[in-house]
């Protein structure tokens, strides 16, 4: 069975990285897929990202990284895959992944979402978060992968906390 994890992560963060670990568990097949979405202001271009995704995921043979753009439920069908992923870390996270279920499900009847909690350590956790983090001079080694880390101090954190 082919699963599908979409959204932007823009970075991928180690909460990312729980639910593709577990769900790769679960799936014959585990495709990250980052969207092309216009409206946002992305730190990293989706070719990095991709990278980042890639090497996160490179010791977990059936997680594989692509890109979409527009309805996820035609990239799924696409993709022949069965099921949508969608992390949950609070309430808040369940009240706008149920409506994107539903909405989905009268797009496509064939293709079903799961929900899977995150981990505690990473309930607290998104790539808005990390972003603003480094921002502001803060490390985030803990929050994502290290080459992850290393991309995002490039392009956030000011020259003079560099040598840190």
């Amino acid at each position: 069975m082919i699963a599908i994890y979409p959204g932007s992560f823009d970075p991928i963060t180690l909460g990312h990285l729980d639910i593709i670990r577990r769900s790769a568990r679960l799936f014959d097949n585990v495709v990250v897929a980052v969207l092309c979405n216009l409206n946002k202001m992305p730190l990293f271009p989706v070719k990095q990202r991709l990278e980042q995704i890639r090497l996160s995921t490179q010791n977990l043979p059936n997680v594989e990284a692509d890109t979409f753009d527009g309805l996820i439920v035609n990239y799924a069908q696409m993709r022949q895959a069965q099921v949508l992923l969608r992390g949950l870390r609070a309430i808040s996270d369940f009240e706008v992944e149920l409506q994107m279920a539903h909405t989905n499900k009268t797009l496509s009847t064939q293709i079903e979402t799961i929900f899977l909690a995150t981990s505690n350590e990473y309930s607290f956790l998104s790539s808005s978060v990390v972003k603003e983090i480094a921002r502001f001079g803060g490390f985030v080694d803990h929050l994502v992968p290290e080459h992850v880390a290393q991309d995002i101090y490039k392009h956030c954190m000011p020259k003079h906390l560099m040598s840190k």
